[in-house]
């Protein structure tokens, strides 16, 4: 499973808890039998590479892409790093990926089905009676409807940070996932 993920400056330990559990028990896979939508990434024992991709938190303003909704970089790397660390203690390490924070990467994804999920924490349309959570829900679909018109794409690129020295991250996923890491 290939993770992009997307921080906002609302995000918090709520969120990343939230996201993790549903990362991993989302039912996206085939049962032996082959019934589709039955078994998780953890049903499956399959590898889960994680990227993190500020550009998801975009907003349109005419044809310029603006990113105020991200969480700065320091601190999204910060956050990055504990939904990693959160992933490692709920699920088996050996199986998470990552991809270097910040770097410049081209990140090839082999979409099988082909199936693209967007998850947003807390689940769209949750009964809540926190003003503070309703804002931030208005505001992810008000960023959601904005960027509709944005085009899919086979490959992300991130540009926020130099070049990194170590260049290689694989899944090992057989060919379906992997990423590499250009300089």
């Amino acid at each position: 499973m290939c993770v992009l993920l997307g921080i906002s400056l609302e995000d918090t330990q709520k969120e990343l808890e939230h996201m993790v559990q549903k990362i991993l028990n989302l039912r996206v896979f085939e049962d032996e039998s082959g019934k589709h939508w039955s078994k998780s990434v953890m049903d499956k024992q399959y590898e889960v590479l994680c990227v993190s991709q500020f550009t998801l938190q975009c907003v349109l303003k005419g044809n310029k892409p603006d990113f105020h909704l991200a969480m700065p970089s320091e601190q999204a790397e910060s956050f990055c790093n504990s939904f990693l660390e959160q992933l490692h203690k709920t699920y088996r390490p050996e199986l998470i990926k990552d991809g270097k924070f910040g770097a410049y990467m081209q990140v090839h994804i082999q979409n099988d089905g082909p199936v693209t999920i967007e998850l947003e924490s807390p689940a769209p349309g949750a009964a809540t009676s926190d003003p503070k959570q309703l804002s931030k829900l208005e505001k992810q679909q008000q960023r959601k409807e904005k960027t509709r018109a944005k085009g899919p794409s086979e490959s992300s690129k991130e540009r926020n940070a130099p070049h990194k020295e170590d260049h290689s991250a694989s899944s090992g996923a057989e060919g379906d996932v992997s990423s590499e890491w250009e300089p």
